[in-house]
């Protein structure tokens, strides 16, 4: 899931045209921590999923769903 979590963060972050610096700065954070993200080495928590969220001009929607549907 992490993995799949970075490349979103990173493929929204290039939608926007921002580079990591510039996330890292809307999200309070320092660009290889934005870089580790993006490539899945971070286990993420919620409030740092909040801080991507906001930065990134997205709403954050957390869900539990069944194992037959999920992928």
């Amino acid at each position: 899931m992490r993995y799949e979590l970075g490349r979103a963060v990173r493929e929204r972050r290039e939608a926007l045209g921002m580079t990591q610096a510039q996330l890292a700065q809307a999200a309070g954070l320092r660009q290889p921590a934005v870089a580790r993200f993006e490539a899945g080495g971070t286990m993420p928590t919620l409030p740092l999923l909040e801080r991507f969220a906001s930065a990134l001009r997205l709403r954050l929607n957390v869900a539990f769903e069944p194992l037959d549907r999920a992928g």
